[in-house]
This record gives C-alpha cells, sequence and structure tokens, in this order.
C-alpha cells in the first residue's frame, strides 16, 4: 500500500488544454487581467460587477440570509440587506484581485497585507513550537495564508474542485509560496506529521461536518455543531493555536491580517470546552469584519434534535 504524500499535483499536463477546458481558460485569463490591474482602477469595476452577481446569485444569498437572520436575531430587515450587499461586493472585490497572489512578486503582498499581532507567532517559533492557525471561511483566507507563509514554514489542505483546471491554477496559487496542499483525504495524521515537521497551518473549525462527532456550542445567536479536534492536535503536535482575522480596507486598498493571542490549552480540555473555545474565536473573527464572511456556505446545516433546518 503506498504511503505516498497526498498532495495536489501542480505540475502542468497536456490534458489541461483540451477544449472542454476552453472556457475555464477564458475565465483565468479575465483573472490574470484583473490581477495584474492596480486596485484603483479594479476596484471600482468590481463594485460594478457586484450589482450584476447580487441579481442572478439567488440560491446563495437565499443561505447567506438565513445564515444571518439565524446569527444576528437582534439586526432588522434593513440591516440585514446591508450586510448583504457589503457582503457580496467584498466577494467580487477580493476574487477579481486573487490572481495577484500568483502572479505578484513577495514585496507587492507585503504592501497589499499589513501584518499585526506577530509577535505571538515568534514567541512560539522562539519556543520551537508550530501554530495552528483558526481562521473560519472569510474572502480573504487566501491573502491571509500566503502571507504568513512568507513568515514562516507553512501547509494547508483543501477540497479537489471537479474542474481539474481550476484546481490546478487554485492549488498552483496557494503553493506559491513554497507550501504544500494536501488533499482532504490525507486526513489529521498528515497534518500531525507536518507539526513535527515543524509545519504550520490553517485550521478552519466553522465547517459544520454532520452530527458525528461533534458537539454543539453556542455561537453568535444561536447553536453551532463543531468537531473539537484542535486540542488532540495542538497537544500531540506541540502546537500553539491562535485565532487570525483578516479585512480588507477598501479606502486603503490594503488588508489588515491579524493574529490574535493563542488560546490556552485549559481552554480546550473536553470536548465541549473545545468547541465553545473554537466557536468563541470564530465569533471574534467574524464580528471584526462581518461583511467579509462566506455567509452562503451552509454552516449551520446540523440543528439539535427536533429542531427543523434553517435552510
Amino acid at each position: 500500500m503506498s504511503r505516498k504524500p497526498k498532495y495536489f499535483d501542480r505540475r502542468f499536463r497536456a490534458e489541461l488544454l483540451h477544449p472542454k477546458h476552453w472556457p475555464t481558460w477564458f475565465a483565468i485569463g479575465l483573472l490574470v487581467f484583473f490581477g495584474l490591474m492596480p486596485a484603483w482602477l479594479r476596484d471600482p469595476i468590481a463594485r460594478l460587477l457586484a450589482r450584476l452577481v447580487k441579481k442572478i446569485a439567488k440560491k446563495p444569498l437565499r443561505v447567506a440570509r438565513a445564515n444571518l437572520e439565524t446569527c444576528f436575531p437582534d439586526k432588522s430587515k434593513g440591516e440585514i440587506d446591508k450586510l448583504l450587499d457589503e457582503n457580496i461586493e467584498n466577494f467580487v472585490l477580493i476574487l477579481l484581485a486573487q490572481s495577484e497572489l500568483l502572479l505578484r512578486s513577495d514585496a507587492h503582498l507585503r504592501r497589499r497585507v499589513q501584518l499585526e499581532g506577530f509577535e505571538h507567532v515568534q514567541r512560539a517559533r522562539d519556543a520551537g513550537q508550530p501554530v495552528i492557525f483558526i481562521m473560519p471561511h472569510v474572502w480573504g483566507i487566501e491573502y491571509a495564508g500566503l502571507r504568513l507563509n512568507l513568515e514562516l514554514p507553512m501547509v494547508t489542505m483543501a477540497k479537489a474542485h471537479r474542474n481539474k483546471l481550476f484546481d490546478w491554477f487554485n492549488n498552483r496559487m496557494r503553493s506559491s509560496k513554497g507550501g504544500n496542499v494536501y488533499m482532504r483525504e490525507a486526513g489529521i495524521r498528515a497534518l500531525l506529521s507536518e507539526l513535527k515537521n515543524d509545519n504550520s497551518f490553517f485550521y478552519l473549525p466553522d465547517e459544520d461536518l454532520g452530527p458525528e462527532k461533534s458537539v454543539f456550542a453556542p455561537f453568535l445567536g444561536t447553536v453551532k455543531a463543531t468537531l473539537p479536534v484542535v486540542g488532540r492536535l495542538a497537544s500531540a503536535g506541540n502546537a500553539q493555536v491562535m485565532p487570525v482575522k483578516i479585512g480588507y480596507d477598501q479606502q486603503k486598498r490594503q488588508y489588515l491580517l491579524t493574529v490574535l493571542p493563542p488560546i490556552s490549552p485549559e481552554e480546550m480540555q473536553g470536548k465541549e470546552n473545545e468547541a465553545l473555545a473554537l466557536n468563541r474565536a470564530v465569533e471574534q473573527v467574524i464580528n471584526a469584519y462581518p461583511e467579509q464572511y462566506m455567509w452562503f456556505l451552509k454552516l449551520l446545516r446540523t440543528r439539535p434534535s427536533g429542531e427543523a433546518s434553517i435552510y
């Protein structure tokens, strides 16, 4: 049985030139065009395109609205509408710029993403420890990962896309600063092995992975099923756990990336305590930039027994 590491293959293959991929090549060409464009020119175009997205993305918007109404029950309809408008706008702004992560220099990335709170990481590194960064699904997550990868060795894990060309392009971008991208099926053991090899990574605790092994804990205005595995992973890999938040400032045309103080191991002793600590960390990150979270995800799919689906 093969024990070969389950990385994504980032080598270019001739099959990616097949005519069935030509529409994707066209889309990639557009992303490259926008990625090379200066932000002062690209951002106004993105705002115009966001109006079109709002008109055609009906199903994702229904999911996003259900999430927002459940997570923020005290917000009025007008406030929810405003959050949705800002969310779509930020999605398009960040998507159109994202290929710059592959195309532009490290110096450009440092200018685009201002990093604060790195002293927390440095203390862990001085102690010989890698870091598990806690970050939920926010629009700027690729910027956060690659900016931190300039400062310390990192790997990541991603779900394979059905479109092989998009998969190739996306994983070339994610690994452009030297970090390998694992397939999901590599599992927790692969991440533990990387921690022992002094590689840090992001853990996204907000994904709903179903009721099996998950624990319900308070989350914003509701409860959420959370998988409590980070505490054991950090303990086994001698790692520190630190939340990270990132937001795009449209006026400065820059991202602000902030590493927050580490979560103490005592806060994550026991499944219920860990689920609570992880949900609190996710809340902290979301509340910093609620308009830049991926609200279209069905993050509340699993509900307590007897409770109807919000979707």
